[in-house]
């Protein structure tokens, strides 16, 4: 599933992440897509305390984030 929270601000893509990660399945990828610069950051700490791994954080161009989340 891709997820494209461009142009919203903290904390809006990690809540909108959160929530689609709630109706996925355990393996399942989300791949998120995000321009605020703290995404990288804000998704670590965020797979870090809740099981969840980050498999990738890259910059793409434009200074877009994609972030590629393994539900837990």
């Amino acid at each position: 599933m891709i997820l494209d929270v461009k142009g919203l601000k903290c904390p809006m893509p990690m809540l909108r992440a959160k929530k689609m990660l709630a109706t996925m399945e355990s393996g399942a990828i989300l791949t998120v897509l995000a321009t605020d610069a703290g995404a990288p950051d804000d998704f670590a700490a965020f797979c870090r305390h809740t099981g969840h791994e980050l498999l990738a954080s890259n910059v793409l161009e434009d200074g877009i984030f994609e972030l590629i989340v393994k539900h837990k």
